[in-house]
């Protein structure tokens, strides 16, 4: 039985119009098969989709390669900040007062004076002090003596031994008076350490010095050679070694 042709309505008149028929035979209308019906428009749909497709994954997207705004504006910010922020603390620092700014003035003034006691009248550490603080010395507090001290630079050996030398050329002192008037609290005030320095290297003829003392008290208050030498050898005189002192008698003139 032979295959009978599909009959389609004709969409201008509705008539039976052939399958393959493209011009109805009634009112004369074109009827194509609309494209989409058509099997090569759907082919190209699909090819259209698996290109897309692909290319969809492995193509990236420029926006990918490119820092972000808010990446490189993070950046820019910390490093402005951090410029801004290292800016500020130069400034702060160079506006803050130094240490030397921060010291009161009487503290100043009283290393000063303790430095000058020092270097000209070579004192010892306690007697500066006592001198700064002394209501008939210098009148500083004890804080600004204190600091004084503290922060004064000198060489007590050297002090010592510059007195030493003062009493021994100047007042024809023993080896053991000047010892004791280096440590003396109504004296030097020296440390025995720094005393001993002293005594140990000054230079000085202790023989010439008994005889220079015997001769003061021989002109001065008419003593006897015997009294002389009693009194050059006591331990509350001139404490001078017997040998020392017999020298001085036996060249008495």
């Amino acid at each position: 039985m032979a295959k009978q042709p599909k009959i389609r309505v004709c969409k201008n008149c509705n008539n039976p119009l052939p399958e393959r028929a493209t011009v109805c035979p009634s009112c004369g209308a074109k009827n194509k098969k609309p494209i989409y019906k058509k099997w090569w428009f759907w082919l190209i749909i699909a090819l259209i989709v698996i290109g897309a497709a692909s290319s969809g994954g492995t193509e990236s997207d420029p926006s990918d390669n490119q820092p972000s705004s808010s990446v490189s504006s993070g950046i820019d910010n910390d490093a402005t900040s951090g410029d801004v922020s290292s800016g500020e603390t130069e400034d702060a620092s160079s506006n803050e007062p130094s240490e030397t700014d921060s010291i009161p003035k009487e503290y100043k003034s009283a290393l000063k004076k303790a430095e000058s006691y020092s270097d000209i009248m070579h004192m010892s550490k306690a007697a500066i002090y006592d001198q700064l603080v002394s209501e008939y010395g210098e009148q500083f507090s004890e804080e600004a003596a204190q600091y004084a001290i503290d922060n004064l630079v000198a060489d007590w050996n050297a002090n010592a031994l510059a007195k030493a030398e003062d009493y021994a050329k100047t007042m024809q002192m023993s080896k053991a008076g000047i010892y004791d008037q280096l440590i003396s609290e109504y004296g030097e005030k020296f440390t025995p350490e720094e005393a001993q320095y002293a005594v140990d290297n000054v230079e000085a003829d202790w023989k010439a010095n008994a005889l220079a003392k015997a001769e003061s008290y021989q002109e001065m208050m008419s003593m006897s050679p015997s009294a002389i030498y009693d009194q050059l050898v006591s331990e509350y005189g001139e404490k001078f070694t017997a040998e020392e002192a017999q020298y001085a008698i036996d060249n008495l003139s």
